[in-house]
């Protein structure tokens, strides 16, 4: 069973449930609610369609995990799988982790010891060192990642697989390629954007980033719209929606779309000449694909691409953000170094390493013990408490 809510989920596990249908395997794929559109939209991109639906949708994190715990708990006693995999950190993954644990059932988290060392992100950072004390397969990205898990104490199941999200970026990458109707399609979102000057991809929604730095970095892009095509597909939370069409709508150079499907997005960095971001996800979809990029975060998870040369961690501050951008839009030799492509988050097998895996590690004997389990709980009496 695959637990999922949101869109990047659905990107990073798309791949896994590709590989294990492949191999003649029935995964069964839960969506909680927590991105309902966007998250239905990136499954469908890979021909995909969730087999449960919750439909949990709440404003914030902890009334997802809680109104999502004894749901999934359930289908997991329900279906009795041989392995739960969650990926990622978010409320979904949270909730998915806990579940399968009071369910009895067997826990792998895909994307494991991402780690920025400081409380930020909230509540991800948190999320990811509670999943990692309740799964018994710890499927690291890199060996950055394993090494954090490490150093937590974390002992035994620790796998290095590169990431699954750089598997469904090839896979898509292919795709457009190979498939005329389908580049057509993607590119359709992106029909009368000018094509004399060069575009930069902006992505902002994280939590840490609204309000005033929010402000900051939207006059960033208007400044910058002096010199690029502006392209922001506008995150749908009402916090950040609303300040930047407030700001951009109507700017000259400035082309803000709604959130796109996978492989419109993808088509979209194929023909950007740099990405400003705060997500994980382009974090590691810029190198494999030589797009340099400039982090808008003061810490990251993902350092492996400030490692390799391809990313830049140029934090929040709009003056730093436009001396970087114009640094890099000039050329020369400080785009050249951040636009060779480079593989640091893995080349493309991972969902193939984490499911043989997972298959191996799997089997009848996992099956029985959760039917044992599952009786034992059924015939415990109740507590005054429960029965009230």
């Amino acid at each position: 069973m695959l637990i999922a809510g949101t869109r990047p989920e659905a990107v990073k596990l798309a791949p896994l449930i590709l590989d294990l249908r492949a191999r003649g395997q029935r995964p069964l794929l839960v969506a909680t609610g927590q991105h309902r559109d966007m998250f239905d939209e990136a499954l469908a991109g890979f021909g995909l369609q969730a087999d449960h639906d919750l439909g949990v949708m709440a404003a914030s994190p902890d009334e997802v995990v809680g109104r999502l715990v004894q749901a999934l708990a359930d289908v997991v006693r329900e279906t009795r799988p041989a392995w739960v995999v969650v990926q990622g950190d978010t409320s979904s993954t949270l909730a998915g982790a806990l579940a399968a644990r009071y369910a009895g059932a067997r826990l792998a988290h895909v994307e494991a010891g991402l780690r920025t060392g400081t409380h930020d992100p909230h509540p991800e950072e948190m999320h990811r060192k509670l999943v990692a004390q309740m799964a018994q397969l710890h499927f690291a990205p890199t060996a950055a990642a394993a090494a954090a898990l490490a150093a937590e104490g974390v002992q035994g199941g620790v796998h290095i697989t590169g990431n699954s999200g750089i598997d469904a970026l090839l896979l898509m990458q292919a795709r457009l390629a190979d498939d005329a109707a389908l580049a057509r399609t993607a590119t359709g979102p992106l029909v009368g954007i000018p094509r004399g000057r060069p575009w930069l991809l902006a992505t902002i929604h994280r939590r840490e980033n609204q309000g005033a730095v929010l402000d900051g970095m939207v006059s960033a892009l208007a400044e910058l719209a002096g010199e690029a095509e502006i392209i922001v597909p506008v995150h749908p939370s009402p916090a950040v929606s609303g300040p930047v069409r407030a700001a951009l709508a109507g700017c000259a150079h400035v082309h803000l779309l709604p959130p796109l499907p996978y492989a419109s997005f993808v088509a979209l960095m194929l023909q950007s000449a740099l990405v400003l971001t705060d997500s994980g996800g382009v974090q590691e979809e810029a190198p494999a694909i030589g797009l340099p990029c400039l982090v808008l975060r003061d810490v990251t998870e993902r350092r492996e691409g400030l490692d390799s040369g391809n990313a830049l961690l140029v934090g929040r501050d709009p003056v730093a953000i436009v001396a970087a951008a114009r640094a890099i839009l000039a050329g020369g030799a400080v785009r050249a170094a951040m636009a060779a492509p480079a593989m640091p988050y893995g080349s493309g097998g991972a969902a193939q390493v984490i499911n043989s895996l997972l298959l191996r590690r799997a089997g009848a004997s996992s099956a029985q013990r959760l039917e044992s389990w599952s009786q034992s709980v059924a015939h415990r009496p109740r507590s005054r408490a429960l029965q009230r």
